[in-house]
């Protein structure tokens, strides 16, 4: 993980944005429907801006994903995110895109980063892969994804900011090696069971023990392929406070990452500075 940078001035506030999306098989489509909500939020003028996990494609197999995975800096997909970046002038937080691994038969489930300029900054490669089953609904994302190790945060001139991916949010360990940071992103494919039980909870936990802004992106609603995803992309202060939020569907949420506020509950209940363990 890169240590801050000591030049780096944590005084500038910027609006935020979470573009959510209800991606399908077809990659094209889903850049084109990423194309449109990035345009948008950057119309409102957010500098920073997050896409969805698994925002190029939710196949309607496992095995779609690694169809179209692409080589580390090479490809459609991350060619489309450093454009969108550089026309925009926005710092682009691109979901998870399926990036190839050691394994021929797996990805691995990567989120990129592109500053104003189109030039990538950041990688961060999935750590904790998602496990579930009830009844007949079943995840195994190890039989296709191959985990990472290494967590990632990275300076901007609007703060510090460390990533992270869906099932991730379970784990708060991840978190306080990352802290202290001034933005937590969370691109997730949450589903409707676990998500309409857990995701808002677990968000909100994040922010408030990292005292930090959360940027949490999702799916958001019935995939061509059967799944149904949670969505609920939102965006919570320091102190808990849900600021913007959209429920189901495509849309963007927008928000202020605000320093003054991460000062102040800083300064107030400084329990960043209390930690033992």
């Amino acid at each position: 993980m890169n240590p801050p940078s000591p030049e780096r001035q944590k005084t500038e506030n910027a609006l935020i944005a979470a573009v959510q999306l209800v991606s399908g098989p077809r990659v094209a489509d889903n850049l084109a429907a990423a194309a449109h909500g990035v345009a948008e939020a950057a119309a409102q003028g957010a500098r920073i801006v997050a896409l969805p996990e698994y925002f190029p494609i939710m196949g309607m197999a496992e095995g779609d994903k690694v169809k179209v995975r692409e080589v580390d800096g090479h490809g459609p997909i991350q060619e489309f995110l450093a454009a969108t970046a550089k026309q925009h002038g926005i710092w682009l937080i691109g979901g998870s895109i399926p990036l190839e691994a050691k394994d021929a038969a797996k990805v691995m489930n990567s989120t990129v980063v592109y500053d104003p300029a189109g030039q990538r900054v950041a990688r961060y490669d999935k750590i904790h892969l998602f496990g579930f089953q009830k009844g007949l609904e079943r995840y195994d994302e190890a039989a296709s994804i191959e985990a990472g190790s290494e967590p990632v945060a990275f300076d901007t001139p609007y703060g510090r900011i460390g990533l992270s991916i869906c099932y991730d949010l379970r784990f708060p360990e991840l978190y306080r090696r990352l802290a202290p940071v001034d933005l937590i992103v969370v691109p997730a494919a949450f589903t409707e069971t676990t998500g309409r039980a857990h995701w808002e909870i677990l968000l909100r936990a994040r922010a408030i023990e990292n005292q930090c802004y959360v940027l949490a992106v999702g799916q958001g609603g019935k995939h061509e392929n059967g799944r149904e995803t949670h969505g609920n992309s939102m965006i919570v202060d320091p102190w808990g406070t849900i600021v913007d939020r959209k429920l189901k569907g495509p849309g963007v949420v927008l928000g202020l990452l605000d320093h003054g506020c991460i000062a102040e509950t800083r300064a107030n209940l400084p329990a960043l500075k209390h930690r033992v363990l």
